[in-house]
């Protein structure tokens, strides 16, 4: 390299060496000797201003969805199975029939106690002529009083025996009809646990259980809610219990694996009238709908229970959030376009939002997607914060 000398107030002026480049004093540096006067680009990034809209307080818990009816069937009435007449895992309608029992010796039973029926009327028919025959004859002294008394006895035993046996006739009526195995509710029927060509018992606690069912509109979602929150909850305005001491009905939201938002509406209709010493919680129930029939006893679902009026909360995407050792942050856009980097305390999600309980103030923006750190210098993309096409995104 050749040195060029030049004379500046009789010095030797050296070069200047920025960056791998060779300066000349002058060119392209200071007149303190210092950086180049050149600025590193602003870094594009995409932001959003946080969104801040009323949001009621609300806890989330761990339920588990059960059929508000489940049974057991069990027949009234023991013999063989003729035959099983419905599809294992279909839907059933109250009082189809599921299973028929082989119903010849009580078609015989109920023949035999329909004649004893008429045995007995005929009895009644004599001895009511038998008394109207002495009553006419006391009256003539033909006969004594006692033989009369007689007469009367007799029509009333006669009488008896009708009921009696009207009795046996529905009592052997009924069991007919019982070998005609019914579903007491309408839902989804299990497997059949007894097929046809076996011996079943019923009438008993002991009876052979067939077949279960389960209703499938509505189903309940069963939780527990903590101390703390129930405290919250029964002291709003709403309140857990009205004056009567029933349950109010109160709106929940439910979500069930692998649903990120929570689009189920429930109503709440029933709160323990104790809290758990053992566990600190108290259990409740809400009544879900499921008009499609998609749902099934013993899902688990995730239970959002507003606890407070609706306040002014700020919410961002979850995609703006980043964590280091310390914890969360968002990187915030200061007025010159300068990034800041600020802890935040979060919330739970509300309309795919994340709610900001701490950190973030209305009107400030933040950082969705960037190449970006703290200090970076940014030129910044303005998106709206609930924009589709952003949400669920990954910042570098």
């Amino acid at each position: 390299m050749n040195w060029r000398r030049t004379a500046v107030g009789g010095a030797l002026a050296l070069p200047l060496v920025v960056g791998g480049l060779v300066l000349a004093k002058g060119e392209g540096a200071d007149s303190q000797g210092g950086a180049p006067s050149a600025q590193m680009p602003a870094t594009p990034v995409v932001a959003a201003e946080v969104l801040s809209k009323p949001v009621a307080d609300v806890a989330e818990f761990t339920g588990v969805l059960a059929a508000v009816h489940s049974v057991e069937l069990r027949p009234r009435v023991g013999g063989y199975i003729e035959s099983v007449r419905f599809a294992e895992g279909g839907l059933v309608t109250a009082g189809q029939v599921l299973f028929q029992l082989d119903a010849r010796t009580f078609e015989a039973a109920f023949a035999r106690a329909k004649a004893d029926l008429l045995q007995a009327e005929e009895r009644q028919t004599l001895a009511q002529k038998r008394f109207e025959r002495g009553e006419k004859l006391v009256a003539e002294q033909a006969i004594s009083q006692g033989d009369f008394d007689v007469l009367v006895a007799e029509r009333a035993e006669s009488r008896a025996r009708v009921e009696s046996a009207k009795a046996a006739v529905r009592a052997a009526e009924i069991d007919l009809q019982d070998t005609r195995v019914r579903s007491p509710v309408s839902g989804r029927v299990g497997r059949a646990l007894v097929t046809q060509g076996n011996l079943v018992s019923g009438g008993s606690a002991n009876a052979t259980v067939l077949t279960t069912v389960v209703s499938v509109e509505p189903y309940y979602v069963y939780f527990d809610v903590d101390e703390a929150t129930y405290l919250r909850f029964s002291g709003t305005a709403s309140g857990a219990r009205g004056k009567d001491g029933r349950v109010n009905s109160v709106p929940v939201r439910v979500a069930l694996r692998g649903e990120d938002s929570f689009s189920r509406e429930a109503r709440l209709d029933f709160l323990d009238n104790q809290v758990s010493v053992e566990t600190g919680t108290a259990r409740a129930r809400a009544v879900l709908p499921n008009p499609d029939g998609k749902l099934t006893a013993g899902l688990y679902a995730r239970v959002r229970l507003e606890t407070g009026a609706a306040r002014p909360t700020i919410l961002i995407q979850d995609q703006a959030v980043a964590t280091d050792q310390k914890g969360r942050y968002v990187l915030v856009i200061r007025a010159d376009q300068t990034l800041e980097q600020r802890r935040v305390e979060l919330g739970p999600l509300d309309g795919g939002l994340r709610v900001v309980r701490g950190g973030l103030s209305a009107g400030e923006r933040v950082v969705l997607k960037g190449l970006a750190r703290p200090g970076m210098k940014v030129a910044p993309t303005v998106v709206a914060m609930a924009d589709s096409e952003h949400v669920g995104g990954a910042r570098p």
